[in-house]
């Protein structure tokens, strides 16, 4: 028998066995699946945080009251500054206390690096903004900031201008318009909005200019808002705001660490903190919340590539029964192969062959099952069809080899059968 013959027959061989071979290849496949689905969907979420946070730039930095909380099942805490003990004493009635806006501004007046400034603040995210008697749901995040906010978070216009200087200054009811809420009231047309009258949780804005689109994020969508000057906040939504937010960005990456240095110097003694305290605040790098959530990923993603493993080696054990089944119901015609010439190895290569192509028809539908799932994710972040190559490739090895140790020990039994004995077996 050449090689092809015992392809031929192997391939057979496993199609008349149907439930036995569609269980094993399901087992298989799911194993396969969970792997290359999760490592698609991974690398969706990894891309879409890369895609959120280079907006920002890797050059900048932001002033917390306290850090941003992104987890995705990692454990423990991530903080970036965390208290060492017997080194600094806390001033318990300075820990808790929100960003004002007093200490924003005089961050901004006595901050001297050369770099821009910008001062944020969320209000909340159920927003209703209406015009003309329509409205829109209580969905819109509110959000107050300066000049600076939209070049410091990567933001452009599509119609209109931004707010100035003058205009935060004196808290004039003006406001920035966000694609979706500017769409949804003026009909897909972001140059009527321009001059237009708004109410703003029943408090009358003019909207000075409309954002470009920015897609969504996480579930949230970054067109759904609207900005307003951070001292018009204080004004006419002051109950609703928690902290401020401080964003610097320097001109180049290099400058970074020296610009954090000296905005954690200057923003202490606007805290008014000794030498011998912790400062109460978090300098959150651009660039570090990126790379610390694509961290915190990393624990699901080897979560469930353990669970993809164990499945596998349940499927090898189960691969493994079957094939020894098959030596038991096959026994004769062992037997009669071996009677007129077959030699052990063909026996043996035959049985291999049976369990590689039920592990590789597994992985098959895996993959294909995987890469649905995970792009199904990649759809709802709205990223780039992926296809995880290595994982795809490593897929095939690892069921190539699973396939190999399951049908050995059955192999190497069928080529030791006695032909003599094998042919009278019933």
């Amino acid at each position: 028998m050449n090689t092809r013959d015992i392809f031929s027959l192997a391939y057979r061989t496993v199609r008349s066995n149907k439930l036995r071979t569609g269980i094993t290849i399901g087992i298989i496949a799911l194993g396969i699946f969970a792997i290359i689905g999760i490592n698609t969907g991974i690398r969706a979420i990894q891309q879409k945080l890369s895609e959120s946070f280079s907006t920002m730039g890797a050059n900048g930095f932001t002033i917390r009251f306290k850090e941003r909380q992104i987890r995705f099942g990692g454990g423990g805490r991530s903080d970036l500054k965390v208290a060492k003990k017997g080194k600094k004493k806390e001033k318990t009635s300075n820990l808790g206390k929100p960003i004002t806006i007093d200490q924003a501004d005089a961050f901004k007046r006595y901050y001297s690096f050369p770099a821009t400034t910008g001062v944020s603040v969320f209000v909340n995210r159920n927003t209703i903004i209406s015009y003309d008697g329509k409205k829109t749901t209580p969905n819109v995040l509110l959000l107050g900031a300066d000049e600076n906010y939209l070049i410091l978070n990567g933001f452009t216009l599509s119609a209109g201008r931004n707010l100035n200087q003058a205009d935060v200054e004196s808290a004039r009811n003006f406001c920035l318009l966000g694609h979706d809420v500017a769409n949804k009231l003026f009909k897909q047309s972001a140059e009527k909005a321009v001059n237009a009258i708004i109410r703003v949780n029943d408090i009358p804005y003019r909207v000075v200019g409309v954002l470009g689109s920015r897609g969504s994020s996480f579930g949230f969508s970054r067109d759904n808002v609207v900005i307003l000057g951070y001292k018009n906040i204080d004004k006419n939504f002051s109950n609703n705001v928690s902290s401020y937010t401080l964003a610097v960005m320097t001109d180049n990456l290099a400058e970074v660490n020296e610009a954090m240095g000296e905005a954690e110097g200057t923003f202490r003694a606007i805290r008014k903190l000794n030498t011998t305290e912790e400062s109460n605040f978090v300098l959150d790098r651009n660039d570090a919340i990126a790379e610390r959530a694509m961290n915190s990923l990393r624990y699901i993603t080897i979560s469930i590539s353990a669970i993809g493993f164990i499945t596998l080696m349940g499927a090898a054990i189960a691969l493994m029964n079957i094939m020894l089944v098959s030596v038991n119901e096959r026994t004769r015609e062992v037997g009669l192969i071996k009677a007129i010439g077959g030699k052990k190895r063909v026996i043996r290569i035959q049985f291999l062959l049976e369990a590689v192509i039920i592990s590789l028809i597994g992985a098959g539908f895996g993959i294909i099952l995987g890469l649905i799932g995970g792009n199904l994710v990649a759809m709802l972040f709205k990223t780039s069809f992926l296809i995880p190559w290595d994982w795809v490739l490593s897929g095939i090895v690892i069921c190539t080899i699973v396939g190999l140790l399951a049908g050995l020990y059955p192999a190497l039994k069928a080529g030791r059968l006695n032909p003599i004995e094998a042919l009278r077996y019933e």
